[in-house]
């Protein structure tokens, strides 16, 4: 299927108004004797939803504070398509899915004398600069800073997650292989541990501008941040603590 690709960015709100409803406008009936039998054409139904889109996804970015470029590609109709011409302004809605962005259906709304209703489907891919892999990685390695940068793609149909500052994925454990310049995605990593059980620790207690510091032994392994069982080797108590960096933990008190 053949795709007409518009692109859309950062256009001013006044702009992206009058857009919408110049692409509506031109789908009324003008009445005019040689346009008698206008119909509603594929073009039209089209110019429609691309102003639509542009308006519904440029509020998305704003609201949801997204950083990001994105592109608007609306699926060409059937050339035969011929719906009676509108005598109201025609109205578009988001069917699905539910934001914007990725594979996206629009319903196209004549509500005149003659009312129809067709859905036109699109694809709005948004690119945001990811954390990608610079060389091969093996499974089970520890990613080290120069084994990944940022570089833009198209999230749009990411469904696992993805990461946009190096720091995330530095540090972390892998468990699967990955091939050069593919994105880093949550399901590739586990958190590394920098702590295992058995390791004497020091545990840093902490109250207001106070810290005590006492001897303790991990009894499970943990990564950075997570909560892992420690012994405290003076007073034989079990607590929990935040595993802060190899071999210290850290408890409020």
């Amino acid at each position: 299927m053949k795709a007409q690709t518009t692109f859309f960015r950062r256009l001013t709100s006044q702009y992206r108004r009058l857009l919408w409803v110049l692409a509506a406008l031109c789908c009324l009936n003008p009445g005019g004797p040689a346009l008698a039998e206008s119909a509603t054409l594929p073009d039209q139904l089209i110019g429609v939803t691309q102003g639509f889109l542009e308006f519904t996804v440029e509020d998305y970015l704003a609201s949801s504070q997204t950083e990001g470029r994105y592109e608007i590609q609306v699926n060409q109709l059937d050339p035969r398509l011929r719906m009676a011409a509108c005598d109201k302004e025609l109205t578009a809605t988001l069917e699905s899915p539910a934001t914007p962005i990725g594979r996206v259906t629009v319903k196209v709304r004549c509500e005149g004398s003659s009312p129809w209703t067709v859905f036109v489907p699109a694809q709005v891919k948004l690119f945001r600069n990811v954390v990608v892999t610079t060389r091969p990685l093996k499974r089970a390695g520890i990613i080290e800073p120069g084994d990944v940068t940022l570089r833009e793609r198209d999230i749009s149909l990411n469904n696992q997650g993805f990461l946009t500052s190096t720091d995330e994925a530095i540090g972390q454990k892998l468990v699967r292989p990955m091939v050069m310049d593919q994105v880093v995605t949550l399901v590739h990593l586990e958190q590394a541990e920098v702590v295992r059980k058995g390791d004497q620790v020091v545990i840093s207690a902490t109250s207001g501008g106070l810290v005590v510091k006492m001897p303790g032994e991990a009894l499970s392994n943990g990564g950075l941040n997570e909560q892992i069982r420690i012994k405290n080797l003076n007073s034989q108590r079990v607590i929990k603590a935040r595993v802060t960096a190899p071999g210290q933990v850290e408890v409020a008190l």
